[in-house]
């Protein structure tokens, strides 16, 4: 029964995921489309992930104080909301106005990801009838996350291609009511054992920042780090499409999908080696990173497409274990009081760097002596440097 639920609940983030891509993609192409300006597709990236840097500590004091199931449900009602904004700002607006109401929407979709993401990662440990399942179930999530990857932006350009965007943007809401409905009326988590924080300054942020130990404080510190010279593609690829492949709606869906695939692959790495490689962190996120950088380097050298789609493929795997492999150890090896602040500490780590690192990129890009394959070169030198030296100086860092 319980392994059902599990089934179930993963599913319905998958289908959600899914519809959440091909919307984000049909807003990309808009953007670009109207402005043809990369600042603005790195603002739209950025508007997604930076407010973790601000959101991530209160919805993890939130989760950890009131339980993870009701902010779970919450975030998703409001994830609703947000991508209902998206759907009809196409018919209401054009120009400019259209362009701040997509951005408002995808503001409003990283605020309440910020919560949903927080609470999801300690919820489901209330799924799970062993401990030694928690790691690979989370791990699960990667895979069924990259999925949505995989088949929301090829949606989300045939949508574009052949109706318009009001479509894929109607199916990015639409979607956010299946896990509704799945929460709502479908799982029994073991809501017993969930432990919550008392109020007072025992439930901050910072409690968690010193309660979770010097490896953990590491590993959130190196992620950040990693994320912020390596993490920039899913604001810029529309642009790195274009480059690559071509202007088209369809091009872009198919760089994405690349991408999408290798992040399949790495997760489907963590989930059948979660246990033993949460033990090693350094190991595990210093391969993560070099992978990344080498990538990077690889599509500077402005070779063949296939080439090209191959370096797309090894970013979208280091990025996914780098991300997952962050994600797996801080829950795994934090005490259940901190989970939920420990994902809020994840999420600033690596989505408020990869917002960064996205304005920092599109930034790069612009400037002539660089543009976008110089830029490509530089971000990928310095990932290469992170990741070599986490090798070198900690690969025998052992948890548990």
């Amino acid at each position: 029964m319980r392994c059902h639920q599990r089934t179930t609940f993963l599913l319905a983030s998958g289908v959600s995921t899914a519809g959440s891509f091909a919307g984000l993609t049909a807003k990309g192409w808009l953007l670009l489309e109207g402005a043809n300006n990369p600042l603005l597709l790195g603002l739209h990236f950025a508007l997604l992930t930076l407010p973790t840097l601000l959101v991530s500590g209160p919805a993890g004091v939130l989760t950890d104080r009131i339980g993870s199931e009701r902010v779970l449900i919450r975030a998703q009602w409001a994830l609703l909301a947000a991508a209902v904004l998206g759907a009809v700002a196409i018919p209401i607006s054009h120009g400019a106005q259209q362009d701040t109401l997509l951005l408002l929407s995808t503001l409003g979709i990283g605020i309440a990801s910020t919560y949903e993401l927080t609470a999801r990662n300690k919820y489901v440990a209330l799924l799970v009838d062993d401990p030694d399942q928690l790691g690979p179930y989370l791990a699960s999530f990667s895979v069924i996350f990259n999925v949505g990857k995989l088949v929301g932006p090829p949606i989300g350009g045939l949508l574009l291609a052949a109706t318009g965007p009001t479509l894929a943007l109607s199916l990015d809401a639409a979607t956010y009511l299946l896990p509704i409905t799945t929460l709502l009326w479908l799982m029994q988590p073991h809501r017993d054992q969930e432990r919550r924080s008392a109020p007072g300054p025992s439930a901050s942020l910072g409690t968690a920042w010193r309660d979770c130990g010097a490896t953990l404080r590491h590993v959130l510190r190196y992620t950040g780090a990693a994320c912020l010279v390596g993490f920039f593609h899913p604001g810029l690829a529309p642009l790195m499409a274009e480059r690559l492949l071509g202007p088209s709606p369809l091009a872009l869906g198919l760089f994405t999908s690349v991408i999408a695939a290798g992040s399949i692959s790495g997760g489907l790495i963590l989930q059948r080696n979660a246990t033993a490689l949460a033990r090693r962190p350094a190991l595990l996120l210093g391969i993560s990173t070099l992978v990344t950088g080498l990538a990077q380097l690889g599509l500077a050298l402005r070779s063949a497409q296939a080439w090209g789609l191959a370096m797309a493929f090894l970013i979208g795997l280091g990025t996914a274990a780098l991300l997952t492999g962050t994600n797996l150890i801080i829950q795994v090896h934090a005490p259940q009081i901190l989970r939920g602040r420990m994902a809020g500490l994840g999420q600033i780590a690596f989505l408020g760097g990869g917002g960064l690192s996205g304005l920092i990129a599109a930034g790069l890009s612009l400037w002539p002596p660089l543009g976008v394959w110089g830029c490509f070169g530089v971000l990928g030198s310095l990932g290469v440097l992170l990741g070599g030296r986490e090798l070198l100086l900690r690969r025998r860092m052992r948890l548990g």
